[in-house]
């Protein structure tokens, strides 16, 4: 039987991981369904090695199961790549992302479109029962918009902008959004290659 675990409490990754690998294991829970809470300090530099360091931390405590990480965030270039890998902590860890959101759209009031170039980044880290690991990498270019807009999205959509469709990612519909996003690009890959090891 092929177990799942998701090294996340994120009820909306956890559904994207159902739909993308629905037909590769027999149950995909989340670390918090599965009874597990270990201590995870994500001290990694980069978003794989901190994507690697979750998932390290849910196998030492489930080891007969695949375990999956991701660590994702948002790089805006005129921002030094600002919030990066602090995404999540951002102004606090408990900081709403309305506040989060709307302190990125101060910072970047005067900067002109072509220089508002920003990108979300995830990477997706697997770890087998036999200890093999891997890690795959998904990105979804776009802009900082000038406000905030749409309801479908959840952390920084609503200020994160695509071409061709010129609105936020928040005003895509789920479908749209897992097409182009930097998870689900990720999430592909990592299938690709899990289906390759199962």
């Amino acid at each position: 039987m092929n177990r799942i675990i998701f090294a996340t409490g994120n009820k909306n990754k956890v559904r994207e991981c159902h739909e993308i690998l629905k037909d590769v294991a027999d149950e995909i829970i989340s670390m918090k369904e599965a009874g597990l809470d270990p201590d995870i300090d994500e001290n990694g530099k980069t978003f794989e090695k901190n994507a690697m360091i979750k998932a390290k931390a849910v196998h030492d405590l489930a080891p007969d199961c695949i375990v999956i990480a991701d660590d994702s965030g948002l790089v805006v270039d005129a921002l030094n790549g600002e919030p990066g890998i602090y995404s999540a902590r951002y102004l606090g860890e408990d900081t709403s992302y309305d506040i989060k959101n709307a302190k990125i759209l101060e910072r970047m009031q005067g900067v002109p479109r072509e220089k508002r170039t920003a990108r979300f980044v995830c990477a997706m880290a697997v770890i087998m029962p036999d200890g093999d690991s891997f890690t795959k990498t998904g990105v979804m270019e776009g802009y900082i918009g000038d406000h905030a807009e749409g309801e479908n999205g959840f952390g920084y959509d609503p200020i994160f902008f695509v071409e061709p469709q010129n609105c936020s990612t928040a005003v895509l519909s789920p479908d749209e959004k897992n097409a182009i996003s930097h998870r689900g690009q990720a999430m592909r890959a990592m299938r690709e290659e899990l289906v390759k090891r199962i």
